[in-house]
Parts: structure tokens; sequence; C-alpha cells
């Protein structure tokens, strides 16, 4: 028998401490399944992009990150990941999205790789009337894949609007009803296209766009271009759609728009895809 304090007991510790470790997820798999995606969701990770005014602006992605698993590999390795972000350093450039995604690639022995990033972005905005500033929130998403040495890159942003409703300002003694809303346009393009160019080109498209802080002035202003300029939702669409038919750059695009409705207990919704 081999006491606690035998220095046969240590000898045999050791031993099970240095043995290989079984690596299931490289098991075979028989049920002969190709898997498409597979990976990591949910990561938040600080990024770097280019901002048209600041030249560079720090936020905070979210993440999610995937390979293709053949039908003969039981799983992938979820680790190697998470390592790939972070040989990329402590902040993720957006140059950088195609060497992680090759990393991927060869990490993870895959033919594809997915990378999706979204993350709030940042405008200084003045008020229409008395220029006081505030700072605007956006949701903003890259989403890439690489198709062996291919790269298929989209853009997303969602910006909120204001749209006053036309048949309610025709019907209607006093006023009219409008609301909030929220425009997804997402993007192949052959150049870069600037996320503010494209938040500008949505926000051009409603009755009025929204800002983070108006005085009494500028909420008149606001108030009284939103009714000179009544959209319904497919006017809205429609309105995204002939700018981004016009804009040179721009192979394929999205456009969706919803409308939070103020007098109902639905909301509005329209879509335009072209490409």
């Amino acid at each position: 028998m081999i006491r606690a304090n035998d220095p046969a007991a240590g000898l045999g510790q050791d031993l099970r401490a240095k043995a290989p470790l079984h690596d299931v997820q490289s098991g075979r798999d028989h049920r002969e399944l190709r898997i498409d995606k597979v990976g990591v969701r949910g990561l938040r990770f600080p990024i770097q992009i280019r901002d048209k005014a600041h030249s560079h602006q720090n936020t905070i992605a979210t993440i999610a990150m995937c390979v293709d698993l053949p039908k003969e590999f039981k799983g992938t390795h979820m680790s190697r990941f998470i390592e790939v972000l972070n040989a990329h350093g402590s902040i993720v450039h957006v140059e950088n999205i195609e060497d992680i995604l090759h990393a991927m690639q060869a990490k993870l022995h895959a033919d594809t790789a997915h990378l999706e990033m979204e993350f709030p972005f940042f405008l200084t905005k003045k008020a229409p009337v008395t220029g006081k500033e505030g700072v605007m929130d956006y949701t903003a998403r890259f989403a890439a894949t690489a198709s062996g040495k291919e790269i298929d890159f989209i853009l997303t942003v969602i910006v909120g609007v204001t749209t006053l409703c036309p048949c309610s300002k025709a019907i209607s003694k006093y006023g009219a009803h409008n609301q909030r809303g929220n425009v997804t346009v997402s993007i192949r393009s052959d150049k870069v296209v600037w996320i503010e160019d494209l938040i500008a080109l949505v926000e051009a498209s409603a009755s009025s766009e929204l800002y983070s802080l108006l005085k009494r002035q500028d909420e008149k202003a606001v108030t009284e271009r939103a009714y000179e300029n009544p959209v319904f939702v497919e006017d809205l669409v429609r309105n995204v759609a002939l700018k981004l038919n016009a804009h040179p750059d721009v192979t394929w695009y999205k456009a969706e728009a919803e409308n939070f409705e103020s007098i109902h207990n639905h909301n509005a919704y329209a879509c335009i895809e072209k490409g």
C-alpha cells in the first residue's frame, strides 16, 4: 500500500498530470452531417473603427465567430476562436478583419470563416436652430465571410428617424400622428462607404431626423419639418432605395423600415432589396 507521504504517490500524480488529454472534438462523427456554421457568439470586445471626422473611434463590439465543420469531425475547438481574436491585439481594427478570417480558417482547418461585429457608433449632432450639441448613438454591424481567399463584406446601419403619416395629415382637422421608426440598411460596395454617409442618407429620407438635445426653438423646427414632409413607411424605404440606386459604389443593398405606430398596437414595415 502507498501512503499519502510516500514518494511513489507523488510520482503517480506527476505521471497522471503529464498524460495526454483526450481530444474529443477531433474524434470522428458517424452521422455524416456537415455543419455550416459553428463557433462563439455574444463575445464583447474592444474594437477601433475608422471615423470620417476624427480618423478613428473606439467602441465595444458584440462579436460572433464561426467556421464550417466537415461531416467527419465531432466538434470544433471553441478556445481557438478566442486565441485568434486575442492574437490581433487588445483592440481589433476593422482593417484586420480579413487577417482574422484567414487566421480562423488556418487555426480551425476550415474552408469558410464568418465574423460579425455589432457595435454602437456615436456622432455629435447640432440642434437645428440653437446649434446645441448632443451625442447621438446608432447601431452598426460588420458581417464578413471568407470562402477560400474570397472575402464578402456587408455593412449594416440601424438609424432611428421620425415619420409623420400623410393620411392622418390629409384627413385630420388638427395635426397628424407621427412616430419614431428604425431604418435598417445593409450594403455591399466596391469602395469604402463611410458609416456617417450612410446614416445621413437614411436621415434625409425621413420626415425628420432625431436629436439627443433639443431646446424649445429646436423642437418647434423639428415638429414643423416633420409636418411639412409626411412619409408612409413605403415612402421611407423607397426614398432610401432611390438614394442607394444613385450611389456609384453600392453593388447590393437591403433597406428595411419599421415604424413604431403611435395610434395602432402594431408596427408598419416595408423592405426593398436589390443587387
